[in-house]
């Protein structure tokens, strides 16, 4: 082969490749932009059908804090005896029945919020049980009164886990 012939299929074959080459890069730039794309659609729409889910399961729990709300449970709750430790184990078991029915609502929001959640409600029961345990409350009447006047004088569990729920719904925005 002669130095000229060699010299036009390298003049030919040289440019087709740097141009094959670049075109492979670009395709390829191309597609992963157009994956990239096509997945932060695909995410933006599952969240928007996402939303609504998200924002009944806060509001349920909402709810559910505000029914625990040693306040208002007392007020809804009336004894059933005279016995304290009765109503003790009754306003314990309304608790219990109350998250039983919000159990599912944990698949929606933060782990961070359900562990203060569940510590809200676990609060409220410790607090039940440790006025029922004193001396100085005899029947079921007085421990209504102690623990009415125990929750008005400091903030009761539910209303920081509610704080918190607040806060993270409103970072959702």
């Amino acid at each position: 082969m002669d130095t000229s012939k060699l010299i036009d299929i390298l003049a030919y074959t040289v440019p087709s490749l740097v141009t094959g080459c670049v075109a492979y890069y670009f395709f390829t730039a191309y597609f992963a932009e157009m994956q990239q794309t096509r997945k932060f659609q695909l995410q933006n729409e599952a969240n928007k059908q996402a939303l609504p889910l998200r924002l009944q399961a806060y509001e349920r729990l909402t709810l559910f804090l505000e029914r625990i709300n040693p306040n208002k449970l007392l007020l809804r709750v009336s004894p059933i005896s005279d016995n304290k430790n009765d109503y003790a184990n009754y306003l314990i078991s309304q608790i219990e029945q109350e998250l039983e029915h919000n159990l599912t609502q944990q698949l929606y929001i933060s782990d961070e919020a359900w562990t203060i959640i569940l510590t809200a409600k676990n609060s409220t029961i410790q607090m039940i049980r440790k006025v029922a345990s004193e001396a100085n409350v005899n029947n079921a009447d007085q421990l209504r009164e102690q623990l009415l006047q125990q929750f008005l004088e400091k903030q009761t569990p539910s209303h920081a886990a509610l704080a918190f729920l607040k806060n993270e719904v409103a970072e959702m925005w």
